[in-house]
């Protein structure tokens, strides 16, 4: 079977940040010293930032959102929330992390926190580019007039404060390696995969170094899911089970990025840098499924789920009448539930970094 052009586009631009266990309200953090939630990365943590772009990768439309509140289609890629908005819940800032382009936000709106995320990016600007969305270092750029909108209203001295007790969250990379290496041919003739991986290792770091040059103190980065088991890949190289190799790169990249943080870490004492593991939860819940409580694995819940993502999952596409027992969403993206059990995996670490924040107020 052969895809257009235009259908790969829609299809491959990936980003899973971002599992068993029972639905259920997350719990809130009970130190409240964390002056906002910071987020840059892909579509599993943009809100609707590319609702503003002029883009193919668009959620806001049904069924996307069918389980927020009122059904409300935000731009999500999942039938409801992302870690992101557990986290900003949990903490007790915002139930839902607003996407940045969002310009009828008020300033206390976005000095508790905000999205510059944009589906489809990577730490590869050729990623981005390909699908015209927000380059991972254009979003640096955004955060920039952030703080500078902030200046106008709260004073130079109090935004360094309130810059430096805010939780800064990235999730990057699943574009590059599962889009723009393994399905598009470009990246793939230029690059060995290891030098790939540099590649988008370096530029990384680069972002935290960023961020770290404009004020950040708290940085939590998420590494990358099993992407060989993500349901359009297995579609387009006709497999059923997972597929090894693509990810054991993701797993070598992980592994690189949590030794870069060790070393940016130990020149730089006065910072925490946080690794989010969101491969094992997910690989754990994908291999033992069915134990985990759920009945489908390898299919989204959007149509066939084996391809629809984007404007191939729409309001004439059925959906499965209970997500909770799908992984997937749609052909790459998990469902709320697996969100959820994400955010819990992470709320150790969670904790950690809000007790280390330098300033607790009384």
């Amino acid at each position: 079977m052969e895809y257009s052009f235009t259908m790969i586009l829609v299809i491959v631009f990936i980003s899973f940040v971002s599992v068993p266990c029972p639905y259920v309200q997350a719990q809130t953090a009970t130190n409240r010293s964390v002056s906002a939630i910071l987020v840059f990365g892909d579509s599993t943590v943009d809100p609707g930032n590319n609702n503003h772009l002029l883009t193919i990768l668009k959620a806001n439309f049904p069924p996307y959102g069918v389980d927020m509140p009122n059904q409300a289609m935000t731009g999500r890629f999942c039938n409801g929330r992302l870690t992101t908005d557990f986290i900003a819940s949990y903490l007790r800032i915002k139930d839902y992390v607003p996407p940045y382009l969002d310009r009828s936000l008020s300033i206390d709106e976005l000095k508790t926190g905000v999205s510059f995320a944009s589906a489809g990016s990577g730490y590869d600007p050729l990623t981005a580019q390909s699908s015209n969305v927000i380059p991972v270092q254009i979003q640096l750029e955004f955060f920039k007039d952030y703080k500078a909108k902030l200046e106008g209203a709260m004073g130079t001295d109090n935004v360094e404060s309130h810059i430096q007790n805010a939780i800064f969250f990235i999730s990057c990379g699943t574009n590059d390696l599962a889009a723009n290496y393994f399905v598009s041919a470009v990246r793939h003739s230029q690059y060995s995969i290891t030098d790939y991986q540099n590649l988008m290792l370096q530029n990384a770091k680069k972002i935290l170094q960023g961020l770290l040059d404009l004020g950040a103190l708290t940085i939590g980065i998420v590494g990358l899911p099993p992407i060989g088991c993500l349901p359009f890949l297995l579609t387009l190289n006709h497999q059923h089970e997972c597929i090894e190799t693509y990810s054991i790169a993701a797993q070598e990249f992980n592994q690189m990025l949590q030794e870069e943080l060790r070393v940016m870490q130990n020149a730089n004492p006065g910072i925490l840098l946080i690794y989010g593991d969101i491969y094992e939860p997910l690989q754990g819940i994908i291999q033992n499924y069915k134990k985990s409580g759920y009945d489908e694995s390898s299919r989204g819940c959007c149509g066939t789920g084996k391809l629809e993502t984007s404007y191939l999952c729409n309001s004439l596409t059925p959906i499965c009448p209970d997500r909770s027992k799908y992984i997937f969403w749609d052909a790459i993206h998990p469902t709320e539930r697996v969100y959820q059990y994400l955010f819990t995996t992470l709320r150790s670490k969670i904790d950690f970094a809000v007790g280390r924040l330098p300033y607790k107020p009384t």
